[in-house]
Formats: structure tokens, C-alpha cells, sequence
């Protein structure tokens, strides 16, 4: 256990994991870190804890550093177990303290550790909250990685806590980046790259937020506390997740068949929502489209969206004629997804979906979404019962954009 002071009256409580960590569907072959801090206030708050498998040894070592029965707050900025899983051998312990959490984060640790019977205090985007002697503000970052995630900033100490954003991997007992044996640039990119890089518009939406805080350390819940050059990781993020000038060399093949309009009114939605990203965007009604036409844009786009209406558990009018010719193509390295509007049952969906595979193209579902970015917000295929509101209108946008954002980082 280290107890190493990183501000005034505040403390790294965490646990260093040098094994070859399992994580994620990858072997971290350097290990990890998970950070956890204690604000040693007059309402003793701890920031994240540690693994569910360290909790145990998290709460034995805290044991020795402050009675926990004082402890306050326990502030929750990511549920998943690495960050929250010695939440519930905490509480056993420090019976007193209140939950700081946002309301998705209480959702989801009721439902993981079954804390109903606890305190909470929910926190919305940009409150603060007084834990004696310092103050903390928050800001809610969804699907960084995670929907309830969120991260804390400490105004009198100027440290931000962001969990998983601005982490590494890397075992390490010296704490500090300005400490490492090696320059760390490179294990910070490769965490950006494969844990925040498919959620890259989320990203620009928490640099937003915290572009006016004065921050002079970074705090994160992997890897090293980064104090040496805030503002050179700020600013990889930054660069990392900028629509670069590549994104003009992508493009999306949107086609459909429509039977009332509304497939067609859900196509020029998707169009929309790539169209947000800079991704060029083709869009055919097959009924008067021509199929040389079409295969040309097959072959040339990186992403291939077919849309139909159901008429009679089927698709609609040459719809099929056109997806016969599209499966003798080679499209094996574009993504491919359905969508449609239906007013009973929706069948067609099912019928272009079993069509995407044939091409072998990769099929994007929700399966898929969530295993590549861990969001779990879009349906896809996109299935409309009719089309009478706004509600569908930004479904449709925001499914193209998560679309989009797999053909920016693909």
C-alpha cells in the first residue's frame, strides 16, 4: 500500500496490480493501477475505490489511515467493478457515509450490490457539493466509457478526477508521471485509442466542459497522476478526437425503398446524422435509382445502410432485385446495418439483415456497438413503428453517428 500525499489534506488510497491484467478482452502485459483518494476534510470523503477482487485488502489498509466511521462521502464516478467493485466491503464498514453518484450510477450500483438502503447524493451536470474545507464540482460524462459515467474536480486543490479518461496502464509505485522510469506518451495514447477512441464525440463534449477549470494535476483511476504537463495530455485528447481532414475521404452508401415516406424520411435522418461527422453520404431510392449506379457506391463506401418498408412480412418494391446484385460484390471490408419503418411487424429489417451477411460485410447491431464501444443507447437495426415525432427523428441521427463514428475510427 502506498499513502502517498498528492495535495494538501488528500491521499492516493489505491492498489497496484502488476500482474498481467485480464481486461476488457485484452492481457494489460504492464499491469494496471486502480486509484482511489481520500480527501482527508471534516466530512472525509473517498474518490473511487479499487477492484472488486482488492476489497478486501482496500478496506484492511483504509482501516489504518482513518477511522471509517467518518467517512462522509464516497464519491462514484464509474460503476464498473475495477472502480466501484470495493464499494460494497467499504460500506460494510464505514456505515455512515452517503453515496455521490449520478442518478444512472445509482441505478446501476442498486442493481449490482443492491445499496437501495443507502444515502445518496445525486449529482447533475455542474453542481458542487462542500466536503469541509474543499469543494467539488462535477460533471457528468456519459459514455466515457460508460452511460453513468461521471468526473470530479476540486476547486481549492485544482485536481481533476476524471476515472477512466486521462488513465494508462502501467503498474507503477511511483505515482507520479514526472517519476516515471520511461516516458508514458505513448501507453496514454494507446489507452486513449482503445478505451475513449469509439466514444470520440463524448469526448469533445467533456473537453467542453472542462476547458475553463483551472487544472494543474490530473487524477485519473488507472496509471499515473499526471502533473508534470496537464495541458500536453489535454491536448492529446483533444487532437485524438478532432474530425480530422480524413474524414473527408469517408463515405456512406445510404438505400431504401419506401412505401408511405416514412423509410424515406428516416433515410435522409441517417444522411443527417453522417453528414454531422463530414462523412460524404449517398443516398438512392432504388425504385427509379440505376444498379450500375448503386454497385458503384457499394464499392466506394465504407458503410452501407438498406432501409425498407414491410408490406406483407417482406420487403418492398425492388428492394430485393437490388440486394441480389450488391451480394456478388465484393464489400467484405465495409460495415453494413438495416433499417426501416413497419406498421405491424417489421420483417423486412430482419430479411436485410440476413442479406448483410451474406455480403459479408460486418453486420452493426446493438450486439456489435456494445462490444465495440460499450454503448448501449442505439437499437440498431433501426426499427420504426411509423415515424410521428422528434423522438424518431434524433433516434435515427444519433444511430447514423454512432455509425459514423465506427467508419472514423475503423
Amino acid at each position: 500500500m502506498i499513502n502517498n500525499k498528492i495535495a494538501e489534506k488528500t491521499y492516493w488510497v489505491g492498489k497496484v496490480d502488476d500482474r498481467k491484467v485480464p481486461f476488457h478482452r485484452l492481457i494489460l502485459e504492464k499491469g494496471t493501477t486502480y486509484n482511489s483518494y481520500l480527501l482527508d476534510t471534516e466530512k472525509p470523503t473517498i474518490i473511487d475505490t479499487v477492484d472488486i477482487m482488492y476489497g478486501g485488502e482496500f478496506v484492511k489498509n483504509l482501516q489504518q489511515i482513518i477511522d471509517l466511521d467518518k467517512i462522509y462521502y464516497v464519491v462514484i464516478n464509474h460503476v464498473e467493478p475495477d472502480h466501484a467493485g470495493a464499494l460494497p466491503a467499504l460500506l460494510n464498514k464505514a456505515k455512515n457515509a452517503t453515496i455521490v453518484t449520478t442518478e444512472k450510477g445509482r441505478e446501476f450500483l442498486n442493481g449490482m450490490f443492491k445499496l437501495h438502503s443507502r444515502n445518496y447524493f445525486i449529482i447533475k451536470d455542474g453542481d458542487s457539493l462542500d466536503i469541509g474545507g474543499k469543494t467539488l464540482k462535477f460533471f457528468e460524462t456519459p459514455y466515457l466509457h460508460t452511460e453513468e459515467t461521471m468526473i470530479t474536480y476540486c476547486v481549492e486543490d485544482k485536481i481533476l478526477y476524471p476515472c477512466d479518461i486521462f488513465s494508462t496502464h502501467i503498474a507503477n509505485y511511483e505515482l507520479f508521471d514526472d517519476l516515471a522510469k520511461e516516458d508514458i506518451t505513448e501507453d496514454f495514447t494507446v489507452y486513449y485509442k482503445l478505451i475513449m477512441g469509439p466514444h470520440r464525440s463524448y469526448v469533445r463534449d467533456m473537453l467542453d466542459k472542462v476547458k475553463d477549470l483551472d487544472i494543474q494535476m490530473i487524477a485519473p483511476s488507472h496509471g499515473f497522476i499526471l502533473r508534470s504537463d496537464v495541458n500536453k495530455y489535454i491536448k492529446i485528447y483533444d487532437e485524438l478526437s478532432k474530425i480530422n481532414s480524413d474524414a473527408k475521404d469517408k463515405q456512406a452508401l445510404i438505400l431504401f425503398s419506401s412505401m408511405t415516406g416514412n423509410t424515406g424520411k428516416i433515410a435522409k435522418d441517417l444522411a443527417d446524422g453522417f453528414k454531422n461527422l463530414g462523412i460524404t453520404t449517398d443516398i438512392f431510392n432504388v425504385k427509379n435509382a440505376n444498379i450500375e449506379d448503386i454497385k458503384k457506391a457499394a464499392l466506394e463506401a465504407n458503410a452501407i445502410l438498406i432501409g425498407s418498408s414491410t408490406k406483407y412480412g417482406d420487403m418492398i418494391g425492388n428492394l430485393e432485385e437490388v440486394l441480389k446484385e450488391l451480394v456478388t460484390l465484393d464489400l467484405s471490408n465495409k460495415l453494413g446495418s438495416a433499417f426501416g419503418s413497419f406498421g405491424w411487424s417489421g420483417e423486412a429489417v430482419e430479411i436485410i439483415n440476413d442479406y448483410i451477411k451474406e455480403s459479408k460485410m460486418t453486420l452493426v447491431d446493438t450486439s456489435y456497438v456494445v462490444k465495440a464501444t460499450g454503448a448501449n443507447d442505439i437499437k440498431l437495426p433501426l426499427k420504426v413503428n411509423y415515424y410521428d415525432n422528434e423522438e424518431t427523428k434524433d433516434m435515427a441521427i444519433n444511430a447514423a453517428m454512432a455509425i459514423g463514428e465506427l467508419i472514423l475510427t475503423k
